[in-house]
This record gives C-alpha cells, sequence and structure tokens, in this order.
C-alpha cells in the first residue's frame, strides 16, 4: 500500500515505542493518515511501565491503546515449553510465540476501533515481517497490511537510524531514551532477544550484551541454589512446593533461573527468508522448566514414543519461528504432543549453578517406564540377563546374512 492508499484507511499500529516505532508513527501522522497505535503488554523485563510506551508514543502527536495480553503470553510459554520447541541452536521461540500472541491480541483491539489496516515496523530484512503479515492475513484475511520499511519512499526518506534520530530530534523528541546501547532488544515473557547494530558483525563477542532478565554465569552467585517443581501432564503447576499459576510460574522460573545465569545462548540462526542471523538470547524460565520438563519425559516416553516427540519438537519449532502458529499442522502437531504429555507428571528437583542445571531426583512419576531392578548390573529380581541371549541369537541371523551378502563395508 503507497501513503496516498492509506489516507482512505484508519490505520494500527503496532508499537513498542522504540525509535522505529516513533518515527513510523510521527510520520504517517503528518502525511494526514489517520492512525492509532497499539502496544501489546506481554509480560517484557524491558519495560517496568507499559504507561512509558504511551508517554513516548504521545511525544509523537499519537493515542496508544494498550492490551493486556500477559495470560495469553503465559500459555503460549507452557505450550511452547510442553512441545519442547526449541529452534535452531536450541532458541525457545519467544520472539516467535511472542508474535502470534501479539497480532491474535491487537487484532480484536483494532477492529473495535474502525482500523481497516494493521501497520508494524518490522524490517524488510527480517522474520517478523512475515510473521505479521501472515498472522494478519490467517486472523483477520479482510484486513489490509502496511510495512513501513518496505516501503521506497519511507526508506528513501529514513534510510538508516541515524536518519530517524535526527527526525524525531527536530520535532524535540528525545531519540534514544537512557542512552543508546550496541544492539537492539525485544523482549515479552518468553525471553528477550538482542541483535543488530554491534553484533551484526562476527567479531564482536556476545557477551557485550548487559542480561535484562538474569546474568551471565560467570556473575551468578558462587553457591548453589535447590529448585524444584510439580509437572501435571507437561504443565509445570506448583515451584518450590507452592502452587502456580502460568503467569506467576513463568515469573518465578525467569527470576530463579535468571539470577543463577540460566538460559542465555548465542546463535547463528537460518532466517525465513533464507538469510543467516546472529543473535544473543535470553530465556531463563524457559529454559529451566524445559529441562526440567525433559528430565519427565525421559522417563515416561518409551524409544518410539521419545523419537516421535523429537520430530514433532521440530516441526513446531519451525511452524512457530515461520509465522505458522495458527495453521492446521502446527494444530495437529500439538495435538499429538499434548497427547504425549499425558504421562509427564511428576516432581522434579534440580541444582544450578553459574548456568548449569543439575539432576537431583525424580519423584511422585507414576508414569515412570524406569525399573531399577530390570536396569541394575547386579543381581536383582527384574530382567534375567539369560533371557537376552535369545534375542542376541535372533539379531545375529540378519547380522551375519548382511556380512555373507557382502553388504558390511569396514
Amino acid at each position: 500500500m503507497t501513503l496516498d492508499e492509506l489516507k482512505r484507511e484508519k490505520v494500527g499500529i503496532c508499537v513498542s515505542g522504540g525509535l522505529d516505532s516513533r518515527t513510523v508513527a510521527r510520520h504517517l501522522k503528518e502525511s494526514g493518515i489517520d492512525v492509532l497505535c497499539f502496544s501489546a503488554d506481554l509480560g517484557q523485563a524491558d519495560e517496568v511501565d507499559m504507561r512509558d510506551v504511551v508517554a513516548r508514543m504521545a511525544e509523537c502527536g499519537v493515542e496508544t491503546v494498550v492490551v493486556d495480553l500477559k495470560e495469553a503470553m503465559a500459555e503460549a510459554c507452557f505450550t511452547m515449553i510442553r512441545a519442547q520447541a526449541r529452534y535452531d541452536g536450541g532458541y525457545w521461540n519467544s520472539t516467535g510465540i511472542g508474535r502470534a500472541v501479539t497480532v491474535r491480541g491487537l487484532i480484536p483491539a483494532m477492529q473495535e476501533r474502525g482500523c481497516t489496516v494493521l501497520a508494524h515496523g518490522a524490517t524488510g530484512r527480517g522474520n517478523d515481517q512475515m510473521r505479521f503479515e501472515r498472522y494478519t492475513n490467517v486472523l483477520a484475511p479482510d484486513m489490509k497490511v502496511f510495512a513501513p520499511w518496505r516501503d521506497p519512499d519511507l526508506l528513501a526518506r529514513f534510510p538508516g537510524r541515524k536518519e530517524m534520530a535526527a527526525y524525531l530530534a527536530e520535532a524535540g523528541i528525545e531519540a534514544f531514551a537512557g542512552g543508546r546501547k550496541r544492539y537492539s532488544m525485544d523482549a515479552n515473557l518468553a525471553g528477550l532477544s538482542y541483535e543488530a547494530e554491534d553484533l551484526e558483525s562476527l567479531a564482536t563477542p556476545c557477551t557485550i550484551v548487559e542480561p535484562q532478565m538474569g546474568v551471565w554465569p560467570k556473575d551468578a552467585p558462587d553457591t548453589p541454589a535447590e529448585f524444584s517443581v510439580r509437572f501435571e501432564r507437561g504443565a509445570a503447576v506448583a515451584i518450590n512446593g507452592t502452587e502456580r499459576t502460568p503467569l506467576e510460574g513463568m515469573r518465578e522460573a525467569n527470576c530463579i533461573g535468571g539470577r543463577n545465569g540460566i538460559g542465555i545462548k548465542n546463535a547463528l540462526e537460518n532466517r525465513i527468508l533464507g538469510t543467516k542471523s546472529r543473535g544473543v538470547y535470553e530465556a531463563p524460565g524457559m529454559e529451566l522448566l524445559g529441562r526440567c520438563l525433559e528430565i519427565v519425559y525421559q522417563a515416561v516416553l518409551d524409544r518410539r514414543a521419545a523419537a516421535l516427540f523429537r520430530e514433532l519438537s521440530t516441526l513446531v519449532a519451525a511452524q512457530v519461528y515461520d509465522g505458522r502458529a495458527f495453521d492446521p499442522v502446527t494444530r495437529a502437531a500439538l495435538a499429538a504432543t499434548d497427547c504425549l504429555a499425558e504421562p509427564a507428571t511428576g516432581r522434579v528437583r534440580v541444582e544450578l549453578y553459574k548456568g548449569n542445571i543439575a539432576f537431583k531426583s525424580l519423584s511422585d512419576c507414576p508414569a515412570s517406564l524406569y525399573n531399577e531392578a530390570d536396569s541394575s548390573m547386579e543381581a536383582s529380581r527384574g530382567l534375567n540377563p539369560v533371557s537376552s541371549q535369545g534375542y542376541a541369537e535372533i539379531q545375529s541371523v540378519e547380522a551375519r546374512a548382511l556380512a555373507r551378502a557382502g553388504q558390511i563395508k569396514s
């Protein structure tokens, strides 16, 4: 869509209060376009008070509606944890699932206020443009989408952050509130993504990042911390012996995991467009709860169920990353992981120390397939070792046939 075409519409802009958001909102407003801004409260660690976003946007002459999506975000976190949906390099898809929750939550608010176009500030080189657009297409197919950073006129007017900052400065608006950082950030309850600026160079160490949700492992306490979590059907229902809602659970896990240096990763991932993207990701609660649930899965899933679960996890992670969280194949895969998670009930105790998670115990896990007597190296009433002789002989038939047929290459 062109700016002239937008003048016949009412535009709902997804904003974060950052440099891009303020530049786009002010420019569209000055161009005579009817705009209303919307911001999702996803429990982001870098926004203590969402009223600050409203105030920053107000400086640009626009009104902002804040939609509380913290509970929805917490449920989405639990869905990703239950599915163990990690993308390239163990990335917990914090931004990917955040976009799904954001668009699903903001579209009804926009439609209630008469918006016919959803605008977003995602770069034309990244993943989020595809996520915003596709989610709008599938959730509100009659709604139009405007991507400012794919508009030739806007790109010519604002080729970089320096030009955006100068534009705001001309209006007396501080471009970098709190000082300029060496990277950009995107946060929600699931985690925090750091990218761009200095991080675009592979010569830049990931440790230039100042964690917002926790600390680097070297800065974590010198004393190990104990952590326990109770799962029911793959969902964390109690932490350290106290029952928690998904939102409470995520907040507590983020706090405990963060201060112990859990869940900070450097990744060079495969973008939707086919390019590579370098990022540093912080997801202490997702990593802590996810790793603890993995312990339960190891106990309750047989070998074939575990193999299928891994395939489903990979599929779900890729679908969410690609902006396809609501597609039929994603829903089918999640239904399957939910089925496999049915027996995943148990209490896990771990020890946290400088970024490491060490197993202490698994208890109250009625569906566990582990039997000490069957696996013991000592004499026991479990599996009779002599019984394995017949199985070994059956296996040898195929092995010798392959060898005699010349099909084994050593």
